[in-house]
């Protein structure tokens, strides 16, 4: 009796790794053509890194052709084949020569990883009309330019990868643009998940908690800047507050290989979410509670244009409470001056 038990636990455990298989069938990124939007520093370069040491064929794109240019002449030393393509993603036409240039260039796309966003900090009163449209065009219309642009390509076997925040979740202060724009995003790639599963494609909607990129040195600042800029890169450096880019990378692929369809990345996001679903009403009791510990209200307003972090960088926003957020800048790029070591 006890020989068929053991033999019932094997056929089960059998059958469990059959339907697991099934459901997380195998996927390497060896040989595959990989398109990373904002690729040129943070996040997107440090998982472009990853990808050409698992053998990933990279395109990746930027605004800025001085910044790609740099991360270009460091990809190609791992990968010679690596394009760099200038493309603004919120603009369609760009998105659509993005697209065309890599599959010219390489003779097929196999993944999409939209990254490219943008990141506005300060308060309510200081946002702007035009704050809220650069975060949609970039954060929501951009992914959207993008995924369409390559949908014909991905057709019967590719992988969309869209990098949403837990803000797209969960409404944190002081980011209204950005928190309107990721919910937006998080809509549209949950959407795309269900539509394009007939067509053969994969989407893995991805949800991070603050990542230890350094990109808060590039975020763009409104209100009483040198106070925004301080609680934003403490919180975005300190390892309790902030997950390792290295660790985000190595996860965000992981899923995509995995073909997982909702990932939120870090301890911290995950329990947002999960209180966030049970009780979402007390989650925008406690966010306005800490709004109270924010700068209050003034300095830049809704009509002047929003900074890099980098310019308005106080006293206290260094030593050993950014230590990690100076490290994680200076390795990702998003420093320009102050090259990896």
């Amino acid at each position: 009796m006890r020989i068929g038990r053991g033999w019932l636990w094997a056929a089960g455990a059998a059958g469990a790794g059959v339907a697991l298989r099934r459901a997380f069938p195998s996927f390497s990124f060896s040989g595959k053509v990989v398109l990373v939007t904002g690729g040129s520093r943070g996040l997107g370069l440090v998982m472009a890194r990853e990808l050409s040491r698992k053998g990933a064929g990279l395109a990746i794109c930027a605004r800025d052709p001085a910044e790609l240019e740099r991360a270009r002449a460091e990809l190609a030393v791992r990968d010679a084949g690596v394009l760099a393509i200038t493309c603004d993603v919120s603009d369609p036409a760009q998105a659509a020569s993005l697209v065309a240039q890599t599959v010219e260039r390489f003779g097929r796309i196999d993944v999409l990883i939209n990254n490219a966003g943008v990141i506005q900090v300060g308060p309510l009163d200081s946002m702007g009309v035009q704050d809220f449209r650069e975060a949609m065009d970039i954060n929501y219309f951009g992914m959207v330019h993008t995924t369409l642009a390559a949908l014909a390509h991905l057709r019967g076997h590719g992988r969309i990868v869209n990098i949403c925040s837990i803000g797209g979740a969960v409404a944190i202060p002081h980011l209204l643009p950005y928190v309107g724009s990721k919910h937006a995003a998080v809509g549209f790639s949950e959407g795309l998940t269900v539509e394009a599963a007939r067509e053969g494609i994969r989407v893995t909607t991805i949800l991070p908690f603050v990542m230890r990129t350094g990109a808060h040195w590039n975020a763009l600042f409104k209100g009483r800047r040198q106070r925004e800029v301080a609680w934003f890169a403490i919180g975005a450096s300190l390892p309790g507050s902030s997950v390792a880019a290295e660790r985000a990378a190595r996860r965000i692929l992981r899923a995509c290989a995995r073909g997982e369809v909702y990932v939120s990345v870090g301890i911290l996001a995950k329990a947002m979410r999960l209180v966030h679903g049970i009780a979402p009403g007390l989650v925008d009791r406690v966010a306005a509670l800490v709004n109270r510990l924010l700068p209050d209200p003034g300095g830049a307003g809704a009509g002047d244009f929003a900074e890099p972090g980098w310019l308005h960088r106080p006293a206290v926003a260094s030593g050993s409470w950014t230590r990690l957020g100076d490290e994680a800048a200076r390795k990702n790029r998003e420093v320009p001056w102050a090259p990896p070591r």
